[in-house]
Protein backbone atom coordinates (compact mmCIF):
# COMPACT_ATOMS: atom_id res chain seq x y z
CA UNK A 1 0.00 0.00 0.00
CA UNK A 2 1.20 3.53 -1.05
CA UNK A 3 -0.18 6.72 0.76
CA UNK A 4 0.72 10.24 -0.66
CA UNK A 5 -0.70 14.03 0.27
CA UNK A 6 -0.56 17.37 -1.24
CA UNK A 7 -2.00 20.07 -1.35
CA UNK A 8 -4.51 21.57 -4.29
CA UNK A 9 -5.80 25.21 -3.44
CA UNK A 10 -6.56 24.56 0.15
CA UNK A 11 -7.42 20.77 -0.23
CA UNK A 12 -6.08 18.30 0.84
CA UNK A 13 -5.54 15.18 -1.64
CA UNK A 14 -4.52 11.84 -0.17
CA UNK A 15 -3.91 9.20 -2.96
CA UNK A 16 -3.63 5.63 -2.17
CA UNK A 17 -2.46 2.46 -4.11
CA UNK A 18 -2.50 -1.41 -3.67
CA UNK A 19 -4.34 -3.19 -1.03
CA UNK A 20 -6.09 -1.31 1.79
CA UNK A 21 -6.69 -4.31 4.10
CA UNK A 22 -6.07 -4.76 7.49
CA UNK A 23 -2.50 -4.65 8.07
CA UNK A 24 -2.54 -1.61 5.89
CA UNK A 25 -5.56 0.48 7.25
CA UNK A 26 -4.29 1.86 10.48
CA UNK A 27 -1.84 3.37 8.61
CA UNK A 28 -4.86 4.58 6.34
CA UNK A 29 -7.01 5.88 9.03
CA UNK A 30 -4.22 7.34 10.97
CA UNK A 31 -3.58 10.00 8.15
CA UNK A 32 -6.97 10.41 7.28
CA UNK A 33 -8.05 11.15 11.38
CA UNK A 34 -5.34 13.78 11.78
CA UNK A 35 -6.56 15.49 8.40
CA UNK A 36 -9.84 15.39 10.34
CA UNK A 37 -8.93 16.86 13.61
CA UNK A 38 -7.43 19.51 11.46
CA UNK A 39 -10.24 20.43 9.99
CA UNK A 40 -9.91 19.81 6.41
CA UNK A 41 -11.39 19.35 3.24
CA UNK A 42 -10.03 15.89 1.85
CA UNK A 43 -10.15 14.40 -1.58
CA UNK A 44 -9.33 10.50 -1.54
CA UNK A 45 -7.91 9.39 -5.22
CA UNK A 46 -8.85 5.98 -5.32
CA UNK A 47 -7.87 5.39 -8.81
CA UNK A 48 -4.69 2.99 -7.57
CA UNK A 49 -7.09 1.28 -4.79
CA UNK A 50 -6.67 -2.85 -6.09
CA UNK A 51 -8.33 -4.24 -3.28
CA UNK A 52 -9.86 -3.10 -0.01
CA UNK A 53 -11.38 -5.29 2.52
CA UNK A 54 -14.17 -4.41 5.65
CA UNK A 55 -11.04 -2.29 7.72
CA UNK A 56 -10.22 -0.11 5.04
CA UNK A 57 -13.69 0.87 4.37
CA UNK A 58 -14.02 1.27 8.19
CA UNK A 59 -11.29 3.73 8.14
CA UNK A 60 -13.29 5.68 5.01
CA UNK A 61 -16.47 5.84 6.73
CA UNK A 62 -14.96 6.86 10.25
CA UNK A 63 -12.90 10.09 8.49
CA UNK A 64 -16.47 10.66 6.60
CA UNK A 65 -18.35 10.66 9.96
CA UNK A 66 -15.66 13.07 11.48
CA UNK A 67 -15.96 15.47 8.49
CA UNK A 68 -20.09 15.44 8.63
CA UNK A 69 -19.21 16.22 12.25
CA UNK A 70 -16.37 19.23 11.55
CA UNK A 71 -18.94 20.61 8.46
CA UNK A 72 -15.82 19.75 6.08
CA UNK A 73 -15.72 18.04 2.91
CA UNK A 74 -15.12 14.53 2.34
CA UNK A 75 -14.79 12.98 -1.43
CA UNK A 76 -13.86 9.84 -3.00
CA UNK A 77 -12.68 10.45 -6.16
CA UNK A 78 -11.56 7.89 -9.32
CA UNK A 79 -12.60 5.01 -7.19
CA UNK A 80 -11.52 2.05 -9.18
CA UNK A 81 -13.88 -0.85 -10.01
CA UNK A 82 -12.48 -3.25 -7.19
CA UNK A 83 -13.11 -0.36 -4.82
CA UNK A 84 -16.27 0.58 -6.28
CA UNK A 85 -17.60 -2.95 -5.94
CA UNK A 86 -17.04 -3.40 -2.22
CA UNK A 87 -18.65 0.31 -2.07
CA UNK A 88 -21.49 -0.89 -3.86
CA UNK A 89 -22.16 -4.00 -2.26
CA UNK A 90 -22.40 -2.03 1.38
CA UNK A 91 -24.27 0.65 -0.34
CA UNK A 92 -21.73 3.00 0.66
CA UNK A 93 -21.57 4.51 -2.96
CA UNK A 94 -24.74 6.39 -1.98
CA UNK A 95 -23.55 7.88 1.07
CA UNK A 96 -20.15 8.67 0.08
CA UNK A 97 -19.82 12.06 -2.33
CA UNK A 98 -18.21 9.96 -5.29
CA UNK A 99 -16.13 12.65 -8.00
CA UNK A 100 -14.56 10.91 -11.10
CA UNK A 101 -11.36 13.58 -10.57
CA UNK A 102 -10.11 15.58 -8.32
CA UNK A 103 -10.60 18.81 -10.47
CA UNK A 104 -14.13 17.45 -11.09
CA UNK A 105 -14.03 17.25 -6.95
CA UNK A 106 -12.44 20.67 -6.48
CA UNK A 107 -15.28 22.33 -8.74
CA UNK A 108 -18.08 20.83 -6.75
Amino acid sequence: MNLKTHENNGTVVVSLAGEIDLEHSPSVRKQLMELMFDRRDVLVDMAQVAYIDSSGIASLVEAYQMARKNATRFVLVAVSQPALRVLQLARLDKVFALADTVEAALAG
